[in-house]
């Protein structure tokens, strides 16, 4: 491998400078020898330099460490077991293996029979060097074994003054006595041609051709490419009316028959015409046209009918282009004019797009084109551009394309109070006002007074005001309480805003006060006296003071009157019939007097307007015990 990597240098390491590479081509054969040694694979072999020959000195350097490497194990095993049985031939690697295996065994028998180790066998050159080598190795063993036991014993040649020496393909160890091969493919001493590879053996080496020779040439015996005639051995394919004509590496067929001037030959030997006004560069003058004719043409003035887009030339010769953009007429609206041949080209500004059939620039619908990434809200398309707008209740940002919110209330819609809200905004009112159901932003005042609980806001009388609402009670006999709602009744017997007389007492109602003044019946006497103030429930008393000899008096059974005077509210409205007055006597049901019990009878004198009260009578816990119910509002000023 040595030799062939020499070879390659003195080849081609001019190369290797004038492109400028940093690495030689003994630099791309070491490092595919050391990769090859180390992996035992070439396949993943990284590239060191860019260069194509570094790149095939280092693969085949590689390669042939791991042939020879695999080659040298099967010498090994032919040396160490004489025989190759336990070799396998399932890949390339071990098919070297088994062939270098096989060629010493015939090397080492050759040596048996003594048949010289340069005799030629027709056996391959690679196999031939290594049957050769095995051959010697054990010709030198053989002279070893016969030399007797000596102190100094030689692996190969004993040369005298115990001196050893090694046979061809081999040298001395540092040892003085065995044995190494020389790899004559790494020192470069093999006689291995360019496109040959040189593979080390034992003792020798051996030369393979890299590539083959290719279509149209055969390998001789001496490993070199030799042209094949395809006409002397008849392997042409060319027809009756061609003769073959051998060329290198390959053939020509040429036709038997010439043809005339204006004609060529097809591949089958006929004569086909030549098409002059096609094939050649305006074989007529200016101002004419070229016909073709067979084997020749003529040529015939040419009546010039420019296209759209050309005029005529002044000499009537040939068409000129018209420049549209120069023309009396604009052709492009306001946008650049570009000329061509035989046409013009519109170069449209920003926003438009040339129409190369209307030949216009047409205005570009971006709002339609970008749908919803041009604008945050609405898109509306302009003549050469777009424009965003916003939705109400916002309005369009700064950069002209986002919207931000707008706070309508710094234009007061609003009849009171406004909040803005995102996109929109919120009328809302002061307390005693309700926003419109009309306008949603007008402040209306309620009228408490007519809400359905209007009437129970003041106790008389509900007056509507802006916002709010105020009480008021009657003008004579009650003022307005504290809490602002509620009429207080006047007790005009305690302030003295009554009329009554002296002989009267003064009882006070809601809203006003009675002057009473009471007798007692006849054959009856007062008990205790009348104040000038009757206070509620006061009772006047009256019992029986009969004059002498009063038999009709005596025998009267009402012995005593009480008079109780009673005022009941008017304010309050009731829904069933209720117990509002509670007389309780002292009088015992079943008392005697004389010969017979007491009896009590409650009654009412006045006041009971539409029979509006009823009186119950009822005994509890051995007294009478009378109540007085009634069913609608009424004011009573005193009963019995």
């Amino acid at each position: 491998m040595a030799l062939c990597v020499l070879l390659l240098c003195s080849l081609f390491g001019g190369l290797l400078g004038q492109g400028g590479e940093h690495f030689s081509l003994d630099d791309c054969c070491k490092h595919g020898q050391k990769y090859g040694n180390n992996h035992k694979e070439c396949t993943s072999l990284p590239l060191i330099s860019g260069s194509p020959t570094c790149r095939i000195v280092q693969e085949q350097c590689c390669v042939t460490v791991l042939e020879d490497n695999m080659c040298t194990i099967g010498i090994n095993v032919a040396k160490e077991q004489g025989a190759c049985d336990s070799l396998l031939t399932s890949t390339c690697e071990t098919k070297t293996t088994k062939m270098c295996c096989d060629c010493c065994l015939l090397g080492r028998a050759a040596h048996e029979l003594d048949v010289p180790c340069d005799h030629s066998l027709s056996v391959g050159y690679q196999c031939s060097l290594v049957s050769r080598a095995c051959c010697v190795d054990g010709a030198s063993n053989n002279q070893t074994s016969q030399s007797g036991p000596t102190e100094w014993k030689c692996a190969h040649l004993c040369v005298g003054n115990n001196t050893c020496g090694c046979l061809k393909g081999y040298k001395l160890r540092p040892d003085g006595k065995s044995c190494e091969d020389i790899n004559e493919c790494l020192l470069g001493s093999s006689n291995c041609r360019v496109g040959e590879r040189c593979i080390n053996t034992e003792g020798a080496f051996r030369c393979i051709r890299e590539v083959s020779c290719g279509t149209g040439y055969e390998l001789t015996e001496s490993n070199n490419c030799k042209d094949i005639d395809e006409c002397e051995t008849g392997i042409h394919n060319c027809g009756q009316q061609f003769e073959c004509q051998n060329t290198q590496g390959s053939f020509r067929c040429i036709p038997k028959v010439k043809c005339g001037n204006g004609f060529i030959q097809d591949a089958l030997g006929n004569c086909i015409d030549i098409n002059e006004c096609v094939t050649q560069t305006s074989p007529c003058n200016r101002g004419h046209i070229c016909i073709n004719t067979v084997g020749s043409y003529i040529c015939q003035r040419n009546s010039v009918n420019c296209g759209r887009g050309y005029h005529l030339s002044d000499d009537g010769t040939r068409c000129v282009d018209i420049d549209e953009c120069k023309g009396p007429q604009e052709v492009c609206s306001g946008h650049a004019c570009i000329n061509q041949l035989g046409s013009y080209r519109c170069e449209c500004e920003t926003g438009y797009n040339f129409n190369s059939i209307t030949r216009l620039c047409e205005d570009i619908n971006e709002c339609r084109h970008y749908p919803g990434r041009l604008c945050a809200h609405k898109c509306e398309n302009t003549p050469g551009s777009y424009q965003c707008s916003c939705t109400t209740g916002f309005k369009l940002s700064s950069d002209g394309r986002n919207c931000d919110d707008l706070n309508e209330c710094e234009s007061n819609p609003c009849s009171q109070e406004c909040a803005n809200v995102y996109g929109s905004y919120q009328c809302y009112c002061r307390r005693g006002y309700q926003l419109s159901d009309i306008d949603a932003m007008t402040c209306e005042d309620i009228d408490e007074c007519a809400l359905p609980t209007g009437g129970h806001i003041c106790s008389y009388r509900c007056h509507n005001t802006p916002g709010s609402f105020h009480c008021s009670c009657p003008v004579n006999g009650y003022t307005l309480a504290i809490n602002g709602r509620s009429c207080q009744d006047v007790d005009e017997c305690v302030t003295g805003r009554h009329t009554c007389a002296e002989s009267e007492s003064c009882f006070n109602i809601q809203g006003g006060f009675r002057c009473l003044s009471f007798d007692c019946p006849h054959n009856y006497r007062r008990v205790g006296q009348t104040a000038a103030r009757l206070e509620r429930s006061d009772t006047v008393r009256c019992v029986k003071s009969c004059q002498p000899n009063d038999i009709a008096c005596v025998l009267d059974p009402t012995h005593s009157v009480a008079h109780t005077f009673i005022s009941l509210p008017t304010f309050r409205e009731f829904l069933r019939p209720e117990e509002i007055v509670f007389l309780r006597t002292t009088v015992p049901v079943y008392g005697s007097y004389h010969l017979g019990g007491y009896d009590v009878k409650f009654e009412i004198l006045e006041g009971n307007v539409e029979n509006a009260f009823d009186i119950l009578k009822r005994v509890e816990n051995g007294v009478y015990v009378g109540d007085k119910d009634f069913y609608v509002t009424v004011i009573c000023d005193d009963s019995h």
